[in-house]
């Protein structure tokens, strides 16, 4: 299969777009099988020379105007960070590819890859975690885990491979998946894309470039994916799944059970039992998509082996990952949450949410679905920060929302958290906003948080 990799890019003069992590993965690879390649490296960051060795089929264009080489090269292997939406219609599109793309077109049969707004990356890790028990020859990466050309050396032609794939990756994309799951669409990423419909249209990515064998695992509820439906038909197997009794899913989840249509018939195939890890009906909906997911991989599965494989799953950091009790007070980091969805998904599943801390970069993101379900909540007391969180305590105020509060730093969140905060109940972290006003990524806020909640219960 890596044939098919090295083809695409045999004779190419190659710019890579952005010199992150990706960027750098692809610049060692087409070193590799290309020494003489002629090879651009564009990016904002006008050091990167420095940390390169000397290699004189490199050119580099840095700085602001770093885009204005796109129109210099035969292929753009562009990284996910990287946004195109002021100059798409001034720019040839056919040339733009990505590591996502190249390696879909090499490896797509045997790729499953989960998308959505919200659990991507918890649904992934269940269903990696499940297929590396059954079968040791699975690997994972994407989005969260390893950049994907680092996977290569590892997969032969058996290898299930597992990938959380987020709407940059699938923004250029002319091969989707072998099984594609899309979980969900809400506003998000709204300063990357044009309009929520494009990147409704990236994500929809995941399954338009599939073959008629291949399947398409969608949420059946979501009329957003619904629309999508209409308006450009897939043509793989549709497999619906649903967070409630629906008799035209393929797999569902309802009173305490997840339900497999198998050979016509809905049976039970799992328990949620409280030695389940993962907590909330959202979650449990999830699942209900991996387990779509594994029968069409394999309509044998072992469904008592699974249930209990899913039973030992790690929930991952930063989802409503507990934290400790410090002063009686329950403290949880669900840092991850940029959207108000996920953030009434985490407040929902938790209960007992005494404090809630909101807010971050603000890239204009609707919040009236969280000030509505909040006005009905029984949370008591609100702290926000940054520009979003300003934007949201003035739409609480005008719903009469109280005991709202405001901090600049994390520092006097967590001391104003440990005096407002009723023992016994909990102080969660569920932002419902982008980090990056304040930090690298969603992770280094939630270790951050970690780290002044266990310095503040030492003193």
């Amino acid at each position: 299969m890596t044939d098919i990799l090295l083809k695409q890019l045999e004779g190419k003069k190659i710019l890579l777009l952005g010199f992150g992590r990706e960027g750098q993965s692809c610049y060692r690879f087409i070193r590799r099988y290309f020494p003489q390649a002629e090879i651009g490296i564009a990016d904002q960051n006008t050091n990167i020379p420095s940390t390169m060795a000397p290699d004189i089929r490199l050119r580099f264009h840095l700085g602001d105007t770093y885009l204005d080489a796109i129109r210099q090269y035969d292929m753009v292997i562009k990284s996910p960070g990287v946004s195109l939406k002021n100059i798409l219609t001034d720019i040839d599109t056919d040339i733009i590819t990505s590591q996502t793309d190249l390696f879909l077109q090499a490896f797509h049969a045997q790729c499953i890859g989960v998308t959505g707004t919200k659990g991507k990356s918890t649904t992934s890790s269940l269903i990696y975690h499940i297929l590396h028990q059954l079968d040791n020859n699975t690997v994972y990466g994407g989005n969260i885990g390893l950049p994907l050309f680092e996977l290569i050396d590892k997969i032969n032609p058996d290898t299930h491979i597992v990938l959380e794939l987020s709407s940059h990756q699938l923004e250029f994309l002319h091969q989707s998946p072998h099984i594609g799951i899309l979980l969900n669409l809400f506003e998000e990423h709204l300063d990357h894309y044009n309009s929520f419909k494009d990147y409704q249209r990236a994500k929809y990515n995941i399954a338009l470039h599939q073959n008629a064998d291949d399947y398409f695992i969608y949420h059946h509820d979501d009329v957003l994916i619904q629309a999508l439906i209409r308006e450009q038909p897939v043509i793989s197997h549709s497999v619906p799944f649903a967070g409630h009794a629906d008799n035209n899913a393929f797999s569902y989840y309802d009173r305490r059970q997840l339900f497999l249509n198998i050979n016509g018939k809905f049976l039970p195939v799992k328990n949620i039992t409280d030695t389940f890890p993962l907590k909330g009906t959202h979650n449990y909906t999830n699942a209900a998509a991996a387990i779509a997911a594994l029968a069409c991989l394999n309509a044998h599965t072992d469904w008592e082996r699974v249930s209990c494989l899913a039973d030992s799953f790690s929930p991952l950091r930063h989802r409503m990952e507990y934290v400790g009790t410090y002063n009686g007070i329950l403290f949880y980091n669900d840092s991850i949450s940029t959207i108000p969805q996920a953030t009434i998904a985490a407040v929902k599943a938790l209960g007992n949410v005494d404090t809630l801390i909101l807010g971050g970069m603000d890239r204009g993101i609707d919040y009236s679905p969280l000030a509505e379900y909040i006005s009905h909540a029984d949370v008591r007391n609100f702290i926000f920060t940054g520009m979003a969180g300003k934007r949201m305590m003035q739409m609480f105020e005008n719903r009469h929302i109280q005991h709202l509060h405001f901090c600049n730093t994390y520092s006097e969140i967590i001391t104003l958290a440990m005096q407002l905060t009723q023992k016994g109940k909990i102080c969660l972290l569920s932002p419902a906003a982008s980090s990056y006003d304040s930090f690298k990524n969603f992770e280094q806020r939630g270790d951050h948080y970690k780290e002044l909640i266990q310095n503040f219960a030492a003193r």
